[in-house]
């Protein structure tokens, strides 16, 4: 079985350069395959081969902006079967997930059924997002790197139905150039979402609009039962109710920044009971 997606490159030409153009590509194919496999097998795939069970297909082209048509294909009954009790449009919603979650972006809510499977791969998808920042990630930016086209991957549910799933330029090729800090200090937070799997969510600031992600930098399962509480307790307080009436956890963090300076993601380093 297969599901179909395509690439778009915005090229007002309708032409790239080949070497950046393929690399682009592979980097989409690797992305793609990085996700299946870790969601469908359960494991973080380090190589991939051509005699996998799960691998991405080139098909045609088509006119306008210069773009590709591939697909997603397995060749397994078991995972197969897997992947039909997913589902196309669940299984590309866990796809946004983590190529943003790897870009520090935020992500629409998800549906009940994209969050339990990715809560079920527990320390896993924090593995996946490290997998993707590290490999793939790189190489789909490597036209926007080189000439400044965006990048488009969307989902192709019939020839006339298009999701885009990420949208890749120079702004998202930052992300993958932050470091962390050796700044801490201390912030009034609000948690707005959190992964009682991972440990890993998004926050606002006090007085702020922009949530910004965080973790603890270690594996949730070392972190204190008092502060797992602490961060789910404030999620669960706030949820509902006008920022007037939330209440806001004071916590010491590690920030880790763009070139720029601006802070993309918060590392936990402690907090307090006031």
């Amino acid at each position: 079985m297969s599901i179909d997606f395509d690439v778009v490159i915005d090229s007002p030409e309708h032409s790239i350069d080949m070497k950046s153009g393929l690399e682009t590509l592979q980097g989409v194919s690797e992305t793609t395959r990085y996700i299946a496999e870790t969601v469908l097998t359960g494991n973080i795939v380090k190589k991939q081969f051509h005699t996998s069970k799960i691998r991405t297909i080139l098909k045609q082209s088509f006119k306008g902006s210069y773009g590709h048509i591939y697909s997603l294909d397995i060749y397994d009954e078991k995972l197969e079967k897997k992947f039909r009790k997913i589902g196309q449009a669940i299984f590309s919603e866990i796809m946004t997930y983590f190529i943003n979650e790897s870009l520090y972006l935020e992500t629409r809510e998800l549906s009940e059924k994209a969050q339990n499977i990715i809560d079920t791969l527990g320390e896993k998808a924090e593995g996946l997002i490290k997998q993707l920042r590290v490999s793939s990630l790189e190489n789909v930016h490597e036209i926007s790197t080189k000439f400044g086209h965006d990048v488009k991957l969307r989902y192709r549910k019939s020839r006339v139905s298009q999701t885009t799933l990420a949208i890749f330029n120079k702004s998202t090729l930052q992300a993958l150039q932050a470091e962390e800090s050796s700044d801490i200090f201390d912030v009034r937070v609000s948690i707005t979402r959190l992964n009682i799997n991972t440990g890993n969510g998004r926050l606002l600031l006090k007085d702020t609009t922009e949530t910004v992600a965080f973790g603890f930098g270690i594996e949730y399962k070392a972190v204190t039962l008092e502060a797992k509480k602490k961060f789910s307790e404030n999620l669960n307080h706030n949820n509902g109710l006008n920022s007037e009436d939330w209440i806001y956890l004071k916590i010491e963090v590690k920030p880790i920044k763009l070139k720029d300076g601006k802070i993309v993601k918060y590392i936990v380093k402690g907090f307090y009971n006031d």
